[in-house]
């Protein structure tokens, strides 16, 4: 059983940083982001303040579970990702996924991973900034709408140009630039 875990998001990290702590320090991957907005659907709740809906990543699954394994045998979780709005996001996601409290002091960051620096970092936890996490959030629910909004535009000029070549139906619906 592991003292601490310290989950990061890339291998490469993970070994190099574990050679640093040693000990009874576990350190491993989450691979990047374990939850997204769905495929299949927009993923937004925009009767609800535009609440995202997320979803565990598919082929994830295996890695969840692993890390929930992890975290449920170590005495203390950090969440080690990178120190940016994506990094802080996806720590939210996996204080989620591993029932970490959201009020918990499991963060911690490194601006360069060098043996001084994480071990003055992992004396220094932090609670998760919900700022970067809202400003993540904010982001990817608005390229998800965009996205969604240029699909649909893509789709009636297609339809518009192939009508005005098989018919004369006024075009004048077709409201997109």
């Amino acid at each position: 059983m592991a003292d601490k875990l310290i989950i990061v998001e890339s291998p490469a990290k993970a070994n190099t940083i574990k050679k640093f702590l040693g000990g009874s320090t576990k350190v491993v991957a989450s691979m990047g982001h374990i939850r997204d907005l769905p495929k299949s659907k927009l993923g937004i709740d925009v009767e609800h303040d535009f609440e995202p809906e997320y979803i565990n990543i598919r082929g994830k699954g295996d890695l969840i579970k692993k890390l929930k394994k992890d975290a449920k045998d170590a005495k203390q979780v950090y969440l080690a990702t990178d120190p940016d709005r994506e990094g802080e996001a996806i720590a939210w996601h996996l204080a989620h996924i591993l029932e970490i409290p959201e009020n918990s002091v499991c963060r911690v960051t490194f601006n360069e991973i060098t043996k001084e620096t994480v071990k003055e970092s992992m004396k220094k936890p932090r609670k998760i900034d919900m700022n970067l996490t809202d400003a993540q959030q904010a982001r990817r629910v608005l390229d998800r709408i965009v996205r969604i909004q240029n699909e649909s535009c893509s789709l009636e000029k297609s339809t518009k140009r192939f009508i005005s070549r098989k018919s004369t139906i006024s075009s004048s619906k077709v409201n997109c630039r």
